[in-house]
């Protein structure tokens, strides 16, 4: 074998290693290959577009952009660079600019399963509702035994009604999704819930039963029973309920709160916050923090951002946003008892939503607070009664009973706004962003 022949095989055998590493998640060593790749060839075009991809999956996604950028000047014909490029810009908020990549993989590639389908997140999440319709149309018609477009499409028909009828369908999308694929939990929580919201309480209990009877470990039905109205509601989501849940979302939960939800909570706690102790280094505690969506907006603010979760899924995703000191799996009451007086500043998105008595939790937060230290949480809105159990499998809880149960905690200066944080059926569900502050 001559020379030439050799650094062939050699550079073949290293971009091999190099993406059968990014594939099992050993990140350091597929980047250290990938790099060497690029080494022996600066312009080997899979060697940029993966590199980049893996630097986006550490939370460096402009230089992700610019390197496959790069990969497509050399190879523009290349669809599933495209498709990555979509997916970088959609996941760093571009909906505009991943919208026009997936365009052009599907020119590429007419029947692109990952742009097709991405394309629709991206029509849905710019509410431009008829596209995503017609999106949604040829994405069934190109994968009718796609699970995923099946689910999605029926959320959508939830989110976006245009009339019952639509939620009526989305039942029959619900099933299908569930035919095909019997494992699909989050499927059948769908279905119950759709179900309990056109009022046919009777059959999203019996769908609960049913999945409690088959399953009798898994937690979800019974939380979601309760929910319903099916079995009593206990006074807080238990927690592996809570851990199953988020678990079973982790890998596409940042995408359902960008499609479905509008989620917002996360921009809206840190702007309550405006300029308090901005400039201050401060220890902040990211309180259930999920995949990490405050890590990056609150970072700058933190000499210390721990994030505590009871979801391993969840804390992986969180991981690789590269924005977090420490991520820590635990229950949060667990965890706010073992570290008193420990935090600046404790931020909590939409993690007392799976509290309804919310007392002890408080009392737990207000002593892990260094004197003057900050709160901020969000959660949905009630009328009437203290707190409730809601069909979603959420609490909502009533501003005067927040008032007092912050005050009884010892919180002062507590302020309480209304906001819009996240919508559930298509509609925009009522909620409170809560500040207060430990006495100094």
């Amino acid at each position: 074998m001559g020379e030439s022949a050799r650094l062939n095989r050699r550079f073949a055998v290293a971009l091999q290693q190099a993406m059968q590493a990014h594939q099992s998640g050993d990140l350091d060593t597929a980047e250290r290959l990938y790099r060497g790749v690029l080494g022996m060839r600066a312009t080997q075009p899979d060697a940029l577009h993966y590199l980049g991809v893996l630097l986006h999956q550490r939370g460096q996604s402009e230089k992700a952009i610019e390197l496959v950028r790069q990969s497509l000047r050399i190879t523009p014909h290349h669809a599933d660079a495209h498709s990555n490029l979509g997916n970088i810009y959609k996941e760093c908020g571009r909906l505009a600019e991943a919208e026009a990549s997936y365009r052009q993989a599907l020119d590429l590639m007419p029947r692109h399963p990952q742009a097709l389908g991405n394309l629709t997140v991206v029509l849905q999440a710019q509410e431009r509702v008829d596209e995503a319709r017609l999106s949604y149309a040829a994405w069934l018609e190109s994968y009718p035994d796609d699970v995923r477009a099946h689910h999605h499409y029926g959320r959508f028909l939830c989110t976006h009604p245009r009339d019952l009828n639509d939620v009526e369908q989305s039942l029959e999308y619900f099933r299908t999704a569930f035919l095909l694929d019997g494992d699909n939990l989050c499927v059948l929580e769908d279905l119950g819930v759709t179900l309990y919201a056109l009022g046919h309480s009777d059959e999203a209990a019996a769908v609960y039963r049913d999945w409690a009877a088959r399953d009798p470990d898994d937690p979800i039905p019974r939380h979601m029973l309760a929910a319903c109205g099916g079995a009593e509601a206990p006074p807080r989501a238990e927690d592996a309920y809570v851990r199953d849940l988020f678990d079973r979302f982790a890998g596409n939960f940042d995408e359902q709160l960008l499609k479905n939800l509008g989620y917002r909570a996360p921009q809206v706690l840190i702007e309550a916050l405006g300029a308090a102790a901005e400039g201050e280094a401060l220890d902040v505690l990211d309180a259930g923090c999920g995949t990490g969506l405050c890590g990056p907006l609150i970072r700058a603010r933190a000499r210390q951002l721990v994030g505590v979760d009871l979801s391993a899924g969840m804390l992986e995703q969180a991981r690789l946003r590269y924005c977090y000191d420490a991520l820590v799996e635990s229950e949060l009451s667990a965890y706010l008892l073992a570290h008193p007086r420990s935090c600046d500043l404790v931020v909590c998105a939409d993690t007392l939503v799976y509290f309804g008595d919310l007392g002890h939790v408080l009392l737990l937060t207000y002593a892990a607070l260094r004197p003057g230290g900050r709160l901020a949480f969000s959660l949905e809105a009630l009328v009437g009664a203290d707190y409730e159990l809601s069909p979603s499998g959420r609490y909502r809880h009533a501003r005067s009973y927040v008032e007092k149960t912050l005050a009884a905690a010892g919180f002062v200066q507590i302020h309480i706004a209304e906001e819009t944080l996240r919508k559930e059926a298509g509609r925009w569900v009522d909620g409170w962003v809560v500040l207060a502050r430990r006495a100094a």
